[in-house]
């Protein structure tokens, strides 16, 4: 073999200096940057995220249309590359080239990449800081840039393939308004998120603000904005890797819980709570819970799990507020869970714990008609089977939806501590009894006649009294709930294979 060296040529070294020069060595003033306000560059999240030598980028060598302008790949970072060995496409806006602003040539490169994301059905990861629309391309003489596709095309991604969005910091109007379409939005305490910047505000508004006074993200957390907080770039990676991992085959490497605990977890006091949590992470392999959105709609706890390997979604109600009754912030936060899950088909498990829908005056003025019924549609809607776990209060529509045997569960369970009843029992006391309750002597008989009625129900309702009358498949061991789950899920066919999208997630 010969070890002659190939000699270099002009051109070739032309396009290796070009390509050198985008590159986080050459630019070390823009790099001091970033280390100024404890974010790092777009190349480090891309390079941290891929599996090593896999990048392949796209466009490196764009440049604004402006011909004074300069900055390295116009300040887009995209290509495709592999994540644990898995494809996936990448895109991250360089907020040290006019401050991530989206450019003619960009825009350009968005469609670029979202094309190849369509095509391919890539799981496309993005890093979205950035300040909208580069104003200073308007005197281009291109036009205003009202042809552009880029949000229609990745509005058209939502159910093809995963999509991730990444916020470190300052995140405005046209670059939040993608990280809204995204399946999965992260951001981390330094990430502001709004549909206009400061200057735009003022223009509109007459008032000044700091860029951190704008969607913080405590406001965008708690309305439900972003899906997962994170203390830092390498967390949201490593959140954004274990995300895309409940989009893949079972695992055959899982480790079980102590099951024995599941017994206890449900207090034998009826009216006291208990955190569901700890019963998600009681049925779930041992480190396999993620968490969204869990500051919003709390009455509600949706997580992905894994349960022998296999990837589930769950939707619990939370005892611990409301009583798990279900408002309107909780029925949409499960009906967007709902959709994710149909979407990518992963099955679905419904931890059955509420008195009911909400009511009252204040609660209706929120629509909760309306968003009650969204939660129902989306569930009958969706073909990717669920089963459900009554823990323990099943009542009125609340409990309905939650899963019972009515909309067709593969498997439909309950503990001994499960109760039944078409309404709050108490409530319907109140109804049958009102002739006796009027006629009673006093309070102390009043309250007397109620509570006697109101357990004579429940012995009636009980999860081993209904699971006789078979409304329900059976009342389980609470540590056998992982067996049931697990041999279930085998029972299940496979997806039907798909060439394109089943459905699409709503941004909310």
């Amino acid at each position: 073999m010969s070890d002659k060296k190939t000699p270099s040529r002009d051109d070739v070294e032309e396009v290796r200096r070009l390509r050198a020069a985008t590159l986080d060595a050459a630019r070390p003033e823009a790099v001091a940057k970033r280390r100024k306000t404890g974010h790092w560059t777009a190349r480090e999240q891309v390079d941290a995220f891929l599996d090593p030598g896999s990048f392949a980028e796209y466009g490196a060598l764009s440049r604004p249309a402006r011909p004074e302008m300069a900055g390295a790949a116009d300040g887009l970072v995209m290509g495709t590359g592999q994540v644990d060995g898995r494809p996936c496409a990448v895109m991250a806006y360089d907020y040290t080239v006019y401050a991530g602003t989206q450019s003619l040539i960009n825009h350009k490169k968005h469609d670029r990449i979202f094309e190849l994301a369509e095509q391919l059905r890539l799981p496309l990861i993005c890093w979205l800081e950035g300040g909208g629309a580069r104003p200073h391309d308007l005197s281009v003489g291109s036009g205003l840039g009202l042809d552009l596709t880029t949000f229609m095309a990745f509005a058209r991604l939502s159910g093809l393939a995963p999509l991730v969005g990444i916020v470190t910091g300052r995140c405005f109007a046209g670059n939040a308004n993608l990280a809204g379409m995204c399946d999965l939005l992260i951001a981390t305490p330094k990430a502001n998120i709004g549909m206009a910047g400061p200057p735009l505000v003022e223009a509109a508004l007459g008032e000044r603000f700091q860029p951190e006074d704008i969607g913080p993200i405590k406001v965008q957390v708690d309305n439900g904005v972003v899906d997962l907080a994170v203390a830092d770039e390498a967390e949201a990676i490593a959140a954004a890797k274990r995300y895309l991992g409940y989009f893949q085959a079972p695992l055959g490497d899982w480790r079980a819980p102590d099951s024995e605990k599941l017994r206890t977890l449900i207090p034998e006091n009826p009216r006291r709570a208990y955190n569901v949590r700890r019963v998600v992470e009681g049925i779930a392999d041992l480190d396999s819970v993620l968490e969204l959105r869990s500051r919003f709609g709390r009455a509600i706890v949706t997580s992905l799990i894994r349960i022998e390997g296999r990837p589930v979604g769950v939707i619990a109600n939370q005892p611990m507020v409301l009583a798990g009754a279900i408002d309107s912030p909780a029925s949409d936060k499960a009906s967007r869970f709902i959709q994710l899950c149909d979407a990518y088909d992963i099955p679905m498990l419904f931890l059955c714990d509420t008195p009911g829908l909400m009511v009252g005056p204040e609660v209706e003025k929120t629509a909760l008609v309306r968003h009650s019924g969204r939660l129902l549609i989306n569930l009958a809607s969706a073909s990717t089977p669920f089963m459900t776990v009554i823990l323990r209060k099943a009542y009125g529509l609340g409990g309905y939806v939650m899963g019972m045997r009515g909309l067709d569960p593969a498997l439909c369970i309950g503990w001994p501590t499960a109760e039944f009843g078409g309404m709050g029992l108490e409530g319907a006391v109140n109804i049958t009894h009102r002739a006796e309750l009027e006629a009673a002597a006093d309070e102390a008989e009043r309250t007397a006649i109620h509570a006697r009625a109101t357990e004579d129900l429940k012995r009636m309702n009980t999860g081993v009294e209904v699971a006789a009358k078979f409304e329900i498949d059976d009342i389980i061991d609470p540590a056998d709930t992982r067996h049931f789950l697990a041999r279930t899920l085998e029972a299940m066919p496979p997806p039907p294979p798909r060439t394109g999208r089943k459905r699409a997630i709503d941004a909310w």
